[in-house]
């Protein structure tokens, strides 16, 4: 008993507060207070200074560049939502199915969203956010219930490994519905594929008040989660020892996981990379503390996404790129220079 308790004493001590947090997080907030004058004041039309304190202040002012600032605000506030739901859906993720390489795609949750999604466009024309939404979760749970329940056949119930295979397997299969029903619509194909690159151009004040709620939700339950998830890195028996269920903590976490990464799909479309771009940055910063690590990943993809969306309405000017485009970019090449840099940590 003594030799197996002593490797659980070492990796506990890990979890502590991490090396200057406190500087950290300072400078978070300050990128963050950067990025938001940024998004507010730059993009295809730029603002002058007295411009950009008119549409912060002045909400009834007659001027072009004060009306610009008002729309952005909206814009950026919803692209702030957004990168903070899928960063720390990329945090369960990760730690729920022990892959470090893990994000909200790895259960089918975006493939199975975007399948409800094209359905209803095909068979309901379906147009207003709600009605994605509702598409959307339905979607991603009924894939997230599926792919759980194929992964815990079998001895050892739900292991990271047949987790990873099942989300695989369905991803590809969820993938060929969803091309056999939009391939006959042209109209479903002009629909689906606005949707499909991913952008924050429609955020408006109506998205995120829909958005608020099921946000509200899933960081609750991040939150509540994550001492309880910092022992199921231990190991299941290490984690059941210390008074946690690892089957009970797995569902919240997943379905926390599926709420934030299903709303945002539904309004933005699948944006890739902003969960394991801000996770991985975070992790290698702070440490893998779930305690600190939730939070600074959500200030991180907040951060990332919203920047994103600043390069793309400067690069695409005087139109501009999607963000889920420049995500792309601008994350993949950071992600292959992580690995070449950084053996990445086991969860």
């Amino acid at each position: 008993m003594k030799t197996k308790a002593l490797p659980t004493e070492k990796k506990q001590v890990d979890f502590h507060v991490p090396r200057h947090f406190p500087l950290i997080l300072l400078i978070g907030m300050i990128l963050l207070i950067i990025t938001i004058i940024a998004s507010l004041a730059l993009g295809a039309k730029m603002v002058s200074f007295q411009e950009f304190m008119d549409g912060l202040f002045y909400q009834n002012l007659d001027s072009y560049g004060a009306n610009i600032v008002q729309k952005r605000i909206s814009r950026t506030i919803f692209s702030l939502c957004c990168g903070l739901a899928l960063a720390i859906a990329g945090v369960l993720m990760q730690t729920v199915t022990r892959n470090p390489l893990a994000d909200p795609s790895i259960l089918g949750v975006n493939t199975g969203a975007a399948l409800f999604v094209v359905s209803g466009i095909t068979f309901f024309q379906i147009t207003t956010a709600g009605q994605y939404i509702s598409l959307a979760l339905i979607g991603s749970a009924v894939t997230a219930v599926f792919v759980f329940g194929i992964g815990s056949i079998g001895n050892g119930g739900a292991t990271p490994i047949k987790l990873v295979l099942a989300g695989a397997a369905t991803t590809a299969a969820l993938s060929s519905l969803v091309t056999a029903i939009m391939i006959p619509s042209a109209y479903t194909m002009d629909q689906f594929r606005f949707w499909q690159v991913g952008s924050v151009g429609s955020g408006s004040w109506d998205s995120i008040l829909i958005f608020i709620p099921f946000l509200l939700f899933g960081l609750v339950i991040a939150f509540i989660s994550g001492p309880a998830l910092n022992a199921l890195a231990l190991g299941d028996d290490v984690a059941t020892g210390l008074g946690v269920r690892p089957g009970v903590i797995r569902v919240l976490a997943i379905s926390a996981g599926v709420i934030l990464c299903g709303v945002t799909t539904a309004l933005a479309g699948p944006i890739g990379f902003i969960g394991l771009l801000a996770t991985h940055a975070m992790r290698l910063v702070i440490g893998p503390d779930l305690r600190f690590l939730i939070p600074m990943s959500a200030l991180a993809g907040a951060i990332i996404l919203t920047l994103s969306d600043v390069f793309g309405r400067l690069l695409g000017s005087p139109g501009e790129l999607e963000v889920g485009i420049v995500t792309a970019f601008i994350g993949a090449p950071i992600l292959i220079l992580l690995a070449k840099k950084t053996k990445v940590r086991s969860l």
